[in-house]
């Protein structure tokens, strides 16, 4: 399963983590599989991160997941960068390789698109435009994979309007710009709204933008998983839309770092959900 020298482990950094679910998802896979191994939580500040990531193959750490605030920086401090982690500009996937070198890649966008094929394998992305609410790392991911799946248009709207003309800026002539006041207006042919803000998350604001014009074919998905039925999503689903909740994803993304660190492809599957849950 590996040829790592001793027991491998992996883990998740960035600050705060006590909140991530993907130690309960990579145990359960470890456990299910079989295979020697463990995956920790790391609460590690920026100061330290460089030393961190030098550190941690030396301990016997083969990889390992990245999150918020480390997302951007890590990408700075790779040897090796895939080209989707560049276009987006964040990796969330460290490999410790056995040369010594740390290999950055992202697979949120990959993640997203497997996550809406499971649920909707009917879904037909080049159909018509996409609407893409936020501006953040997540919506780059987003973007890309939105543009490599053939998307006509994508209408991107953020609360600072800076920020969007920044990613219109980086992916070019499909990203059309709108006004996040008058996005409401630009969802009644909509094939795919997504949500990549944390609004509607526990502890954030809600999602304040009428959904009363959305296109009622349209497939809509909520990155956010805490709560797993957003506001969001229920307003959707009420429209008669068919919603995707953003757990999955979160499973999706994790299935290729775990395959490179413990040599084993994992099924992505009710019962991984429902463990993650704990349900």
């Amino acid at each position: 399963m590996t040829d790592h020298p001793r027991i491998p482990l992996a883990g998740v950094i960035g600050s705060p983590i006590a909140h991530s679910r993907s130690p309960i998802l990579h145990n359960y896979w470890l456990k299910r599989y079989g295979i020697k191994g463990h995956y920790v939580p790391l609460d590690i500040a920026q100061a330290d991160l460089a030393e961190a990531l030098r550190m941690l193959p030396k301990m016997g750490f083969v990889g390992l997941n990245v999150t918020i605030p480390h997302k951007e920086t890590v990408i700075g401090l790779a040897d090796i960068v895939t080209d989707r982690a560049a276009l987006i500009g964040a990796a969330n996937t460290l490999i410790f390789r056995s040369d010594g070198k740390i290999h950055a890649d992202n697979t949120d966008g990959s993640g997203f698109v497997a996550n809406l094929r499971q649920h909707t394998p009917d879904w037909q992305p080049k159909a018509g435009p996409a609407v893409v609410f936020g501006a953040g790392g997540a919506a780059r991911a987003i973007i890309a994979a939105l543009i490599e799946v053939g998307v006509p248009e994508i209408r991107l709207t953020n609360r600072t309007r800076a920020r969007a003309e920044a990613l219109r800026h980086d992916f070019g002539a499909k990203i059309t710009v709108v006004e996040w006041v008058q996005s409401a207006h630009f969802l009644d042919d909509a094939v795919t709204v997504v949500n990549t803000s944390a609004l509607g998350m526990i502890g954030k604001p809600e999602f304040n933008v009428s959904l009363d014009e959305l296109n009622p074919k349209a497939l809509v998905n909520d990155l956010v998983y805490t709560p797993i039925q957003t506001e969001f999503l229920t307003a959707a689903a009420a429209r008669g839309c068919k919603t995707v909740d953003g757990l999955g994803m979160l499973l999706h993304q994790a299935a290729p770092g775990f395959e490179r660190w413990f040599g084993h492809r994992p099924d992505v599957d009710e019962e991984t959900r429902d463990t993650v849950m704990g349900l």
